[in-house]
């Protein structure tokens, strides 16, 4: 028997629709204030449908676009959660004059993939980049 679109989702629900590990929808409540389960008794969460869209356009941003942690927060300050579903969706497009303001935002292999020399301004938010990648690794790992 499957839920009805507008059911509320448990985390294990929520996990096996994204193709995600628990511990990831949980580390992602701790980065983007914007992702509120409801929780029962005991510490149960469930996702509201609303939650469960939000999760899928970070999904995308970070994995299918590259973005970082910190380029997807800006995204969701300055462009809102509706703008991160709509991407994720397809209804909203990512240009390159949308993703230089956002500094950090701009996808890792945006960056990676020019041909040209880098400079210190972008060779530090590399740099940025693989640190706050390397502390996500440090996280895992320690869950494992």
């Amino acid at each position: 028997m499957s839920k009805s679109p507008d059911a509320f989702r448990t985390i294990s629900e929520v996990a096996e629709e994204l193709d995600l590990p628990q511990h990831v929808l949980r580390f992602w409540e701790t980065r983007f204030k914007q992702i509120k389960p409801m929780k029962r008794g005991g510490g149960r969460r469930y996702y509201r449908p609303e939650d469960v869209e939000l999760l899928k356009g970070i999904r995308h941003l970070l994995y299918a676009e590259g973005y970082t942690i910190k380029g997807v927060q800006r995204i969701l300050k300055e462009q809102g959660p509706r703008f991160v579903v709509a991407v994720a969706e397809g209804g909203a497009m990512l240009a390159v004059e949308d993703a230089e303001p956002l500094k950090q935002a701009v996808p890792v292999s945006q960056v990676v993939s020019q041909k040209r020399e880098t400079p210190g301004d972008d060779r530090s938010k590399l740099q940025n980049a693989l640190t706050e990648l390397l502390e996500c690794k440090r996280l895992l790992d320690q869950v494992r």
